[in-house]
């Protein structure tokens, strides 16, 4: 307990972080509207509205609140602002690398848990969009106090000196590294301290700005090279995992872009998944051109939620009645394609003459027929759900799009999938 007297001096200093802005009422307040601002933020990027300068967008609000929270985040807008010449942060005129900072941002606003925060940080660091590194934690600190700690030049100081190690500024890796003994100091020093982490990143600004006497210590050493170490070799499986994730979720969205434009040519209203819809295909949102909701009759079922995850619904212009429906399953399990195709077919007898589809790699083919015959998907059978390869979809489809008429020419290049039998 060496840094006892030190945390206590610190509290009681008037002009320390601690009573200056630790316990400043206004500061749980900004809470709230930065979480609102980041919402803002994300739909903007979904949208494509954000625009291609910092001045004047919803990311120069947000960050000029948190430049506000007194002398800790002073300078927190610096690593934001546009610097043309450098062209960093590369998040205002790479289409690609907005969209990747708008769906980092919404799942740390989405998700609770530590695990998803941090693999969250993982992907973004993956993408290396050039100027963007770990001052965007403090963006996230305001979204989950007890898990990201803030981080600037003058914290990172700190707590090379208060622990001995020798983090570098704007490296995820050696940011994650620090959390890592942020977190074990304050888990030792909790009486004093307080689970938001923001009241130890206030000491160590303190310390960094040489208010206090600190100096490094080897009795006060964290394990800090264990640590990176550690880190870095999470980062390299998560980064092969991710790599190979990206793959399946190009291929992903790119057979999606092809049903929306084949739909499109088609003369089809189409409908591309809730989740999918701020994805980039072809430099352009996924959803750029289609339905922005789902028709009112669909909305108000029961199982309107489920539906609206359906990878690619195709729906008479203008009129709302489903012609088709499209489930992508490059590499995962069918059962929840399956599942949303049911809740649709049983949920609305009136689009009955519509057709489902199942949309798969060739290879896959085999195993989706296997599946079929399981005794669990024997109510399927009397949707008489299709099985459409990539490979047709992919030879066929301008021809399709240019001579084809409704669902002809797609169902021609499927096959029925029979829920008693199996390919040989």
């Amino acid at each position: 307990m060496k840094h006892w007297s030190l945390i206590q001096a610190w509290k009681a200093d008037i002009g320390g972080t601690y009573q200056s802005w630790f316990l400043w009422e206004e500061r749980l307040k900004n809470f709230r509207s930065i979480r609102r601002g980041l919402q803002a933020v994300v739909q903007e990027i979904r949208e494509d509205k954000f625009g291609n300068a910092y001045r004047d967008s919803s990311l120069e609000t947000v960050v000029h609140s948190i430049a506000e929270q007194r002398q800790i985040f002073k300078g927190a807008d610096h690593a934001f602002l546009w610097k043309p010449k450098l062209r960093i942060p590369d998040i205002y005129e790479d289409r690609a690398n907005q969209v990747a900072f708008g769906r980092f941002l919404d799942v740390c606003l989405c998700c609770q848990s530590e695990e998803e925060i941090v693999a969250a940080i993982r992907e973004i660091d993956g993408k290396k969009i050039k100027g963007l590194g770990p001052a965007s934690a403090n963006l996230l600190y305001f979204l989950h106090p007890t898990v990201v700690p803030p981080t600037n030049t003058a914290i990172i100081k700190g707590y090379n000196l208060l622990t001995g190690a020798n983090v570098k500024l704007g490296k995820w890796d050696e940011y994650l590294a620090m959390r890592q003994g942020t977190r074990t100091l304050n888990d030792t020093y909790r009486q004093l301290l307080s689970n938001d982490y923001g009241a130890l990143a206030g000491l160590l600004f303190d310390i960094g700005n040489g208010r206090y006497g600190v100096t490094a210590n080897a009795d006060g050493r964290l394990d800090w090279e264990s640590d990176l170490a550690a880190i870095r070799a999470e980062n390299a499986a998560s980064q092969k995992a991710l790599a190979l994730a990206r793959e399946n979720d190009h291929t992903h969205t790119e057979i999606q872009g092809w049903l929306r434009d084949l739909g499109m040519n088609l003369g089809y209203d189409v409908w591309i998944a809730n989740n999918d819809k701020g994805r980039t295909y072809q430099g352009e949102r996924l959803g750029q051109g289609c339905l922005a909701e789902l028709p009112l009759a669909l909305q108000q079922n029961q199982g309107a939620s489920l539906i609206s995850l359906i990878d690619v619904i195709w729906l008479s212009k203008g009129e709302g009645k489903i012609a088709a429906a499209f489930e992508v399953e490059h590499s995962t399990s069918i059962y929840s394609g399956i599942v949303r195709m049911l809740d649709l077919a049983l949920g609305f007898p009136e689009h009955g003459n519509a057709s489902f589809f199942l949309v798969a790699p060739d290879a896959r083919e085999k195993d989706v027929r296997a599946q079929f015959a399981r005794p669990a998907f024997s109510r399927v059978a009397d949707l008489d759900v299709r099985y459409l390869g990539y490979d047709n979809l992919k030879s066929n489809r301008e021809a399709i799009g240019r001579f084809g008429s409704g669902l002809k020419g797609v169902i021609a290049i499927s096959s029925a999938l029979d829920s008693h039998r199996v390919a040989a």
